[in-house]
């Protein structure tokens, strides 16, 4: 939904996600390196853990927000839509907002810079 997009990108600190997500990746990287060390691997995969559980926190934030609406909306589209049948290229509803849902919120991730 665009919506969840939209209280993704502003409910969240972006600067601090790519940082995070940066840092994950460095620790990826240093991963690959030191696959020989096992010692190394387990300290790096202990930093990778805290960062990564950091970087859940921050995301789920806005989950929080738009949970409940997202449960009405959900459920007034399926009352409206129900006995409708097919909509969009034989699909019905739900099929119908999952696939504009994908387009439109991956062309909303873009255009905002969403991290």
């Amino acid at each position: 939904m665009v919506s969840i997009t939209l209280a993704y990108k502003f409910l969240t600190d972006q600067r601090l996600l790519k940082s995070l997500k940066d840092e994950l990746k460095g620790f990826q990287e240093e991963i690959k390196q030191n696959k020989d060390k096992p010692e190394k691997v387990v300290e790096v995969q202990k930093k990778a853990m805290e960062k990564n559980l950091k970087l859940m926190t921050h995301s789920l934030k806005p989950t929080l927000y738009t949970f409940i609406p997202v449960i009405l909306i959900f459920t007034w589209l399926r009352d409206t839509y129900v006995d409708k049948g097919a909509i969009f290229l034989s699909l019905n509803w739900i099929w119908t907002y999952v696939i504009f849902s994908i387009i439109f919120s991956f062309m909303l991730r873009k255009i905002l810079k969403v991290h």
